[in-house]
């Protein structure tokens, strides 16, 4: 029988702290964690616990570690606060049978949450999630004695990974400065400390901790990154760097506070590897994201899988087969050969050594890719409406057919639904510019809340705009 109140998502489970977040539920997660990890993993292997800089988080750990350590499972448990990549990291180099983090990522400052990471070292299949599940509100094995409860730094090897991932030799010599930006998270100083004992230049905010997390939510896009972008612009960087509130996703300014994408952020990503790295493998991509990775795989030859929105659908394809890196729309992208697995802090140190590499601010950079693979732009809105109305508009949504309207004047060419509904339009716009990109409308309905997300992209921000607006309407029309 299903928890009332927990539920183990794609990543884990959250919930309001004090409301439903307690330390009786917290307790109940980890011992359905630790009843899975007797069932099918090794438990003589142990469990590593981290957590990040929200209200309760080490006070929460704590208290995960007593309950597992209590059924026999020896537990390594953070020392301090840790980015979510770092604990998994920590996970597969330690042989670990799993792990878990306190952290709500990107949520707002009420809420805290319990991730688990599999033994590989990144989020666990939906079939792991779904047999931890199975185990809410059972009771797990009883040791006669409690394993011991071993506190671990998960930084130092961590560290020692992500630096010798990244060029930071070439990056000391470019004589660019970045701001930085750890949103009050499990970031903190790591960048800040790892530029200062390379001597390059550099500003950062927010990287105290404040579990408050002051006017923002800890998550690295607009309007929260505006104070990235400001102090940019005020301490002449060549661009700012972002992490979120466990730092597993990337955010980014250029030089003149324009906040960068994920997708553009991806794509440079992408672009730098394959024509200067020439690493092996397959490149995937959640549904929602830029038709431009598509370009730039194609260009240089190379498998592009489109797949599920989620972290999880690219951690699949990574232990099945070899893949290059793998992304999604909100900031989250991995390589394989560091991890199955998101890092923001490792991506800000690549962004830093492409900029490097190629003597280019990150906004010239952008500017050189949509010359070479054609304007794109994009734009998301988020509705909060009730279910019913929410589920009304998929359902009309799927009943249309090219052909049967048009969305801000864009007659309707295909439709997909792989994970929501997209509509690919034909965009007049587009055959007055060089190598437009394509025009594409996405509704996709939250499946935990009242909540209906509106995707798009375009040649321009103009039509991004007008297709937006065109989504909104037709979702709000009864």
């Amino acid at each position: 029988m299903p928890h009332p109140i927990i539920k183990f998502g794609t990543d884990g489970w959250r919930g309001v702290i004090a409301d439903d977040f307690t330390f009786a539920n917290v307790r109940t997660a980890a011992e359905a964690i630790a009843a899975y990890v007797h069932a099918k993993e090794d438990p003589a292997k142990g469990l590593c616990i981290g957590y990040d800089t929200r209200f309760g988080s080490k006070a929460f750990a704590r208290a995960c570690a007593e309950v597992v350590a209590a059924t026999g499972i020896p537990v390594m448990l953070a020392n301090d606060v840790t980015p979510t990549p770092a604990l998994s990291f920590g996970v597969r180099e330690r042989g670990a049978a799993g792990g878990i983090v306190i952290t709500s990522s990107h949520n707002p400052p009420q809420w805290n949450g319990v991730k688990y990471k599999a033994w590989y070292g990144g989020s666990g299949k939906p079939s792991i999630m779904a047999e931890i599940e199975s185990h809410l509100g059972k009771p797990a094995p009883r040791a006669a004695q409690p394993a011991p409860i071993e506190e671990v730094d998960f930084l130092p090897s961590y560290l020692k990974a992500i630096e010798s991932f990244a060029d930071l030799d070439r990056i000391a010599k470019s004589g660019m400065k970045f701001g930085i930006d750890s949103m009050y998270g499990a970031g903190r100083t790591i960048l800040s400390d790892i530029f200062k004992r390379l001597g390059v230049a550099h500003v950062q905010i927010r990287g105290n901790v404040d579990p408050l997390f002051p006017g923002i939510n800890p998550e690295p896009i607009e309007p929260h990154i505006r104070a990235l972008g400001v102090a940019v612009v005020a301490n002449g960087c060549h661009a700012g760097l972002c992490t979120d509130g466990d730092a597993d996703r990337i955010g980014a300014t250029d030089e003149h506070g324009n906040f960068v994408d994920p997708h553009k952020i991806y794509s440079v990503l992408l672009d730098w590897a394959l024509r200067r790295k020439g690493w092996p493998g397959a490149v995937t991509r959640a549904f929602n994201t830029t038709k431009m990775l598509d370009r730039i795989c194609a260009k240089h030859g190379r498998v592009l899988l489109e797949h599920g929105i989620g972290f999880k659908f690219v951690c699949d394809y990574m232990l099945e087969r070899e893949i290059l890196m793998g992304g999604e729309e909100s900031g989250g992208i991995g390589f394989q050969r560091h991890l199955p697995e998101r890092d923001g802090l490792l991506n800000a140190l690549l962004l830093a050594n492409v900029m490097a590499e190629e003597g280019k601010t990150l906004g010239r950079l952008v500017a050189d890719l949509q010359v070479e693979y054609g304007e794109h732009q994009y734009g998301r809105v988020d509705l909060h409406i009730p279910d019913e109305m929410k589920n009304g508009a998929i359902t009309r949504a799927e009943a249309l057919q090219p052909g049967d309207r048009a969305f801000a004047g864009m007659p309707i060419l295909r439709v997909e639904t792989l994970d929501g509904v997209k509509f690919y339009l034909d965009n007049p716009e587009a055959a007055t510019m060089p190598n437009a990109a394509e025009s594409w409308l996405l509704l996709r309905a939250s499946g935990t809340e009242p909540l209906l997300r509106i995707y798009s992209e375009s040649c321009s921000k103009e039509s991004v705009t007008r297709l937006l607006e065109a989504g909104r309407s037709f979702a709000l029309a009864q």
